[in-house]
């Protein structure tokens, strides 16, 4: 992987869940809604994915002080062994280092809300 200029938070955890329901997690606008946001008391109220190479992803959490301008790339792989698939998150394109911690705190917020939703399925 080439590594982007500007920021980057690279995430790597692994979830009790088969490969097919956390990739179906990261791909239905429907789980996603249910999902990825930082924490419980945030909201998802869009999300739109076109699954094909060249393909996007649009997701809109609710945060007041949200920079619409500040757009990031968002890589993901996934790997499944024994039951448990471990993913692989890194996001780039990041404009300044304050963005990148929150962005880190934001994105271990969001898969501890994923966590909590496979769990629950």
């Amino acid at each position: 992987m080439i590594e982007p200029a500007g920021y980057v938070v690279r995430i790597e955890r692994t979830f009790e869940a088969p490969a097919e329901q956390v990739f179906d997690a990261w791909t239905s606008p429907e789980v996603m809604r249910r999902w990825f946001h930082v924490a419980p008391d945030w909201a998802t109220p869009e999300a739109e994915v076109d699954l094909r190479v060249g393909g996007t992803v649009r997701v809109v959490m609710r945060r007041l002080d949200d920079d619409p301008d500040n757009l990031q790339l968002i890589e993901l792989s996934f790997t499944e062994s024994e039951g448990s698939t471990s993913v692989v998150m890194v996001n780039s394109g990041i404009s300044t280092d304050e963005r990148r911690g929150a962005q880190h705190d934001g994105w271990h917020g969001c898969f501890d809300e994923l966590e909590r939703a496979l769990a629950a399925s």
